[in-house]
């Protein structure tokens, strides 16, 4: 089985079922347990280590190899040109952020198949933003972004359904309708954050195409909690950059705009470098690492907020003005 979607123009993406490995004489009931650890298309295969499959219920170190070499057949090579790449990257769409001029901070917006990452202390806007994307994911935007539904992990039991109403009347949306499109998860553990994430894996190939945006406000929350002290940050570590890799994965092989909010701590040592902020994310630097773009936020006068590019492949480092109004994200100049 293989499906198709169509994004916005004459684009698409294949997706590529893990029962298509059958002709390569798996057995179907191996690739149904790859499915059930959320591991629902050949490119999802490639991307998961033999290890890991190993680890599956029922799954011998044979099987996977096998399921590998079955893979290795299907795909003809690992190399792709630059200008083969190039039209690949046009799948890429962007969802509005609300603001005009934090758009134009992201490059026209929330970037698919990469994670953006916004941190900064409490009131600068973080859940705000998650909000307003939950809201603005779903509507047709620039260069052809159809809109589509969203997923919301929320680790810190921020998310509220009444605050996505009153940013749909700023729209002129369907209270029902909207939030019909978002899927709400509550997480508990670190370790239940990251079943959900594979339970969105699953959830992304039944319905290909139809899912634009996953969100996880706030992504360290609950490894702050979960691993305390010093003995026990590299598992820590670990244990985040592996999620880390399945939420880049998971945006890439879906082509889906990942969204994560982030906490900031005292730095201790910054007094010693005379550091005009002394405080920073959290998550070290494997998350520096594995945010495709970073947004610094930090308070501004009033309702206003400043959004400052703090890492980004292809943006220059800037910074943009924008308010929280009644309405979610908009310009600082609508205030």
């Amino acid at each position: 089985m293989e499906q198709c979607v169509r994004n916005g123009e004459e684009s698409e993406l294949d997706y590529q079922d893990v029962e298509m490995l059958q002709s390569y004489g798996i057995n179907l009931a191996d690739l149904k347990k790859l499915k059930v650890a959320g591991i629902c298309t050949v490119k999802g295969v490639q991307m998961t280590t033999r290890k890991k499959m190993a680890n599956i219920k029922g799954l011998s170190e044979a099987k996977v190899d096998k399921i590998k070499e079955a893979v290795a057949k299907m795909s003809n090579s690992d190399f792709l040109t630059a200008l083969v790449y190039s039209d690949k990257r046009k799948q890429v769409f962007r969802i509005t952020t609300g603001s005009l001029e934090l758009d134009k901070l992201c490059g026209g917006g929330i970037e698919s198949m990469s994670i953006t990452e916004a941190f900064g202390e409490f009131r600068t806007g973080k859940t705000q933003i998650s909000h307003t994307l939950c809201v603005t994911a779903q509507m047709p935007g620039a260069k052809g972004y159809g809109g589509g539904k969203v997923v919301f992990i929320d680790t810190e039991n921020t998310f509220r359904p009444d605050r996505l109403k009153d940013i749909a009347d700023r729209f002129n949306l369907d209270h029902t309708a909207m939030l019909d499109n978002v899927l709400y998860a509550r997480a508990y553990t670190s370790e239940h954050q990251m079943e959900l994430i594979d339970n969105v894996a699953a959830k992304f190939h039944e319905e290909p195409g139809i899912f634009k945006l996953l969100i996880v406000d706030s992504v360290m929350a609950l490894f702050r909690v979960d691993f305390s002290g010093r003995g026990e940050l590299a598992d820590r570590q670990q244990k985040l950059a592996q999620m880390l890799s399945r939420l880049q994965k998971v945006s890439e092989e879906y082509n889906v705009a990942v969204f994560i909010t982030n906490q900031m701590t005292a730095d201790p040592g910054a007094t010693m470098s005379f550091q005009a902020d002394p405080k920073k994310p959290i998550g070290g630097h494997i998350l520096a690492h594995a945010s495709t773009t970073r947004l610094s936020l930090r308070k501004g006068r009033g309702e206003i907020r400043i959004a400052k590019v703090y890492d980004s492949p292809d943006m220059p480092e800037n910074e943009a003005s924008y308010a929280i109004t009644p309405g979610g994200i908009a310009d600082a100049k609508e205030c």
